[in-house]
């Protein structure tokens, strides 16, 4: 179920979203400190977590997906865009980082998704995927727009990334703070957060993985071991 872009707009505007995009902005600062003179896309709902590379990067776009429709991001000139998830409107490797939020979740067909984010990544190019994890309170919550849409385990980004053609290469989680409300949230959200990386690591409210471009694609375990048996029979 794809969000519609003006409730995201208003709840990252609200206490509570002003909150989670600071504690996750920390973590993806984590990733990639700086991009100076690269050329960074976001897809799906990424505006609030591109504005700390608005002035080093050489081109930030953000791109939202036709059903869920664009806000005007950022003030003065444009560079929001809506495109269709399956026919992303870019040259193939054009992109030195690519950014997406709100996005896996809500995809009326991820893998054909993600093949297109492949295909416009450069070959040396990063993709930090930010998805709700199944296991945790922010992923059964409406009022948080990581309660919509599909979540995941950590096994199943894994899978999907392998399966579009991607290797992760490192993994982090935010949102370790129960989704209450925004009151209490604005006022004590950091030092709750610190608790809950240390207490419940496995119950946060989003993974974040950063993976590369990958030229082959990842085969389950279950298919190595199929193969493998195979191959016993064929050789006993």
């Amino acid at each position: 179920m794809q969000i519609d872009a003006n409730d995201l707009s208003a709840f990252y505007e609200a206490p509570m979203g002003q909150v989670t995009r600071r504690l996750i902005t920390r973590r993806i600062r984590k990733f990639w400190p700086s991009a100076p003179g690269l050329r960074i896309l976001g897809y799906g709902f990424a505006p609030p977590y591109l504005a700390p590379y608005l002035g080093e990067a050489e081109r930030t776009i953000a791109l939202m997906p036709a059903q869920q429709g664009a806000a005007a991001w950022p003030g003065g000139k444009p560079l929001s865009v809506l495109g269709e998830e399956n026919a992303l409107p870019f040259p193939d490797a054009m992109f030195d980082r690519i950014l997406m939020v709100h996005a896996v979740e809500a995809a009326d067909a991820a893998r054909p998704l993600m093949r297109q984010i492949w295909r416009v990544l450069a070959p040396s190019g990063r993709l930090i995927v930010i998805a709700p994890n199944r296991a945790s309170l922010w992923a059964r919550v409406e009022r948080s727009p990581f309660g919509h849409g599909r979540p995941f385990t950590r096994r199943q980004l894994s899978r999907l990334l392998g399966e579009s053609l991607f290797a992760p290469e490192r993994w982090d989680t935010a949102l370790h703070i129960p989704p209450l409300p925004a009151g209490w949230i604005a006022r004590d959200g950091a030092s709750w957060e610190r608790v809950g990386r240390t207490l419940w690591p496995r119950l946060a409210g989003v993974h974040l993985v950063e993976a590369s471009k990958s030229l082959y694609a990842s085969a389950p375990v279950s298919a190595v071991k199929n193969s493998k048996a195979a191959l016993a029979e064929v050789s006993g």
